[in-house]
């Protein structure tokens, strides 16, 4: 299965171009990296505006690798350029997989931006911890 890697970053690279073919009146310059050997590929994206230097936008780190009953899945992490917030899938190669199809979804997730970063509260001391609502 680590073919896959790359086919699956093609995939949802030519996702991205077909959906936002122009980003920021640029063009998407895209860069991918694999290790077979380690199962790992990754595509880093970016956008230029001529010849003036690339913007990054984010990147997409690919892994693939066999579940304990011998079933084959790769996992997708998304991230954004400016943001500590990533988003994680997992794709399990059944009969019924579209590959094109979950790297299509996987484009649309990414191209919707990152995910609101989770809320951390902090308590003051003699703050009570829980408030009774009537």
């Amino acid at each position: 299965m680590p073919i896959r890697l790359l086919s699956f970053l093609n995939d949802f690279e030519q996702a991205l171009a077909a959906d936002d073919p122009s980003p920021d009146d640029g063009s998407w310059y895209c860069e991918r990296n694999a290790n077979y050997h380690l199962g790992l590929a990754r595509l880093t994206l970016r956008v230029r505006h001529g010849s003036e230097s690339s913007k990054p936008r984010g990147a997409v780190l690919v892994q693939s690798y066999k579940l304990a009953d011998g079933s084959q899945c790769l996992k997708a992490t998304l991230s954004w350029a400016g943001a500590d917030a990533s988003a994680a899938y997992s794709v399990y190669d059944q009969p019924t997989t579209s590959w094109k199809s979950e790297a299509r979804r996987m484009s649309a997730v990414w191209q919707a931006g990152p995910p609101p970063a989770a809320r951390v509260e902090t308590l003051t001391e003699g703050e009570p911890a829980l408030a009774a609502t009537g």
